[in-house]
């Protein structure tokens, strides 16, 4: 496991993947979601990598690539995660794959269908290359934060848990960095072995 000091910030690559918003035709709002979510849920200091590409299998794979090379020990993408000719956000993401982690695709795919019909239709995965783990999120802003923290009940209890709650537990697996959770956002989960103590 990595030991590094927690005051050193963590590298996360965010990529936001349009045709659109890349050539400047309208706002990308993926990036400025991914960051504020992450700013709120994580007490660790943050160095955010991020990119603005297009619905390009080559060119989202080489990007995926050199963020992992860069020293991100995560990076989530949004957008291209669909069955429309120019989705191919999940073929990229499984080209530079060292392992594949089915877990998440199908968690995200069963919080999304407590609010849409359509979450079927989503094609997300997550894979492991190298120290650093790689999740296709949706596109939607709503839809990222709805998939990272969970569906929750009128009474504010977790009716179906989000994603990011075994986020950490995951890189302390690989050898990343330990990533420590804001608990009214999110609470990443441990075994009680793998627990540091407050610094």
């Amino acid at each position: 496991m990595s030991e590094e000091n927690r005051a050193d910030p963590v590298r996360i690559g965010i990529v936001s993947i349009s045709d659109r918003a890349s050539t400047g035709i309208y706002e990308d709002k993926g990036l400025p979601a991914l960051q504020d979510w992450l700013t709120r849920a994580l007490k660790n200091p943050i160095r955010f990598e991020p990119r603005l590409i297009p619905d390009e299998q080559a060119v989202i794979s080489q990007t995926l690539i050199e963020l992992v090379a860069s020293g991100c020990s995560l990076v989530l993408t949004t957008g291209g995660t669909g069955p429309a000719p120019r989705d191919v956000t999940p073929e990229a993401t499984l080209a530079v794959a060292h392992k594949e982690m089915p877990g998440f695709g199908e968690q995200m795919r069963q919080i999304s269908l407590a609010f849409v019909p359509t979450a079927i239709l989503s094609r997300q995965v997550a894979v492991i290359r190298d120290r650093s783990l790689i999740i296709n999120l949706p596109g939607q802003p709503k839809a990222i934060a709805e998939t990272l923290e969970g569906a929750r009940n009128p009474d504010g209890s977790v009716r179906v848990n989000g994603i990011f709650a075994a986020v950490p537990y995951c890189i302390d697996l690989i050898g990343g960095p330990y990533l420590e959770t804001n608990d009214e956002v999110v609470k990443g989960w441990r075994p009680k072995g793998a627990v540091r103590p407050a610094p």
